[in-house]
């Protein structure tokens, strides 16, 4: 049994329910966080001490972990040795690369036009936050969309766990009301990644 507690609003726990579902893992997910609370109780923070979402355990191999991209990579691992987690040094570190990135670099950047745009009432809105927000994310979609000019996927020629947690984040940051800059590979790559069956319930789903 695989169990995971978050709710499908956030972005992390997105990134892991795609991935079960590329992995066709049957999934026992309860929702927290946010609204459903949970995060702050004693068991919870126990197993997750950061009181974040998400937090996976598996039974089979009494695992438990609590940070989203290491969840991915893990379930890749385990369950899709050298086809979504690369068998190659080379390719599995640029996937590897491209995760962390994705964490580290891109999410801070778009955060507070996220936050601003879809959990703030628009009475507090601080436009201020949304434009340096937009001035530190559109360069790196400028980077993304050159990356993509040059292979098909984020690793190289076919979809790997590095194309989940990115296609995650331009969900969010394209999903925002304001203006969009046209990148043609970067279009090209996310129109190719979120037909995934995979994807299915995750980048259909509204920002919240």
């Amino acid at each position: 049994m695989l169990r995971l507690w978050g709710r499908l609003s956030s972005i992390n726990v997105r990134k892991v329910v795609w991935a079960a579902q590329e992995l066709g893992i049957t999934v026992q997910r309860t929702d927290a966080g946010g609204q459903f609370g949970l995060v702050r109780e004693a068991d919870y923070l126990q197993r997750n001490p950061n009181g974040l979402v998400p937090l996976m355990e598996d039974d089979e191999t009494s695992t438990v972990l609590w940070e989203s991209n290491p969840i991915v990579r893990y379930l890749c691992a385990r369950h899709s040795p050298g086809e979504l987690y690369p068998e190659t040094m080379r390719e599995r570190f640029v996937a590897e690369q491209w995760m962390d990135w994705q964490q580290t670099t891109l999410n801070p950047a778009g955060r507070d036009a996220f936050v601003q745009w879809i959990r703030t009432p628009a009475a507090q809105r601080d436009d201020g936050l949304i434009a340096a927000s937009v001035a530190a994310t559109e360069p790196l979609m400028g980077l993304l969309d050159a990356h993509l000019a040059r292979q098909p996927f984020m690793a190289g020629d076919r979809f790997t766990m590095a194309d989940i947690p990115v296609a995650c984040e331009i969900h969010r940051w394209w999903g925002l009301p304001q203006e969009r800059v046209a990148r043609p590979h970067l279009e090209r790559w996310y129109n190719t990644v979120s037909t995934r069956p995979g994807a299915r319930g995750v980048l259909d789903q509204p920002l919240s």
